[in-house]
């Protein structure tokens, strides 16, 4: 019997984290934070909520397009501020990031993001945030001053498009902003990975002209 209990135990599967990570949050994008913790940098996807795409366009009030997906960046970006982000992780996702409840000075930042309108309730997954939804929804706050496409069918209409022939890049624009698990990276010509790097501009990648417009925009630079 002792022997089945410890190969019980050992099957049993083992959390890719240590505690609650905590450290300096970096935005990734609406729902999506890097901490620096002292183990390393933690992926880390908010629980409950879904925010719109990198390259996702909305519609205004008057109809106009708007980048939802930047303003719910920039929107959590403004959340964290130069707080300390404390997160409580609850499960790991299929691209291996930790799905956690996070706050930073105090505020639940998936609930504030719902709150302003700037990410929806992810309620395939959670329901913890479908009445914060429902009062922004009634408020017209955010996104929902005018239209928002929910990002998962955004998602699925994007992965099932037919896939454009790549667009080359203007002779002095070549470096490669390129988001993976690991964030949004920029490559150099002559770089470690730049030949093996794709860019799919529908799911926000982008070409940059220079090192510092890809920091400007939330790129950081490839190591090695």
């Amino acid at each position: 019997m002792l022997r089945l209990c410890l190969l019980f135990a050992l099957t049993l599967p083992i959390p890719a984290w240590a505690g609650d990570p905590t450290g300096p949050g970096r935005v990734i994008d609406g729902d999506t934070l890097g901490l620096a913790t002292p183990g390393g940098e933690a992926i880390i996807r908010l629980h409950g909520i879904d925010a719109p795409e990198q390259a996702q366009t909305c519609l205004d009030a008057t109809g106009a397009a708007r980048r939802c997906g930047d303003e719910a960046a920039a929107a959590l970006t403004a959340l964290i501020g130069g707080a300390v982000v404390t997160c409580q992780p609850l499960d790991m996702d299929r691209h291996d990031r930790i799905v956690a409840r996070c706050q930073a000075a105090g505020r639940d930042l998936g609930a504030e993001l719902v709150g302003q309108g700037m990410a929806l309730a992810y309620a395939r997954y959670s329901t913890d945030y479908v009445a914060a939804e429902a009062q922004a929804r009634a408020a017209g706050s955010g996104f929902w001053s005018g239209t928002v496409e929910p990002p998962e069918v955004y998602r699925i209409a994007h992965r099932s498009a037919p896939t454009a022939a790549p667009r080359a890049p203007a002779a002095d624009c070549a470096i490669k902003g390129n988001i993976s698990a690991n964030g949004r990276i920029y490559h150099l010509p002559g770089g470690r990975h730049y030949d093996r790097t794709g860019i799919d501009e529908a799911q926000g990648e982008r070409w940059f002209c220079s090192p510092a417009e890809a920091e400007a925009a939330g790129w950081r630079a490839a190591r090695g």
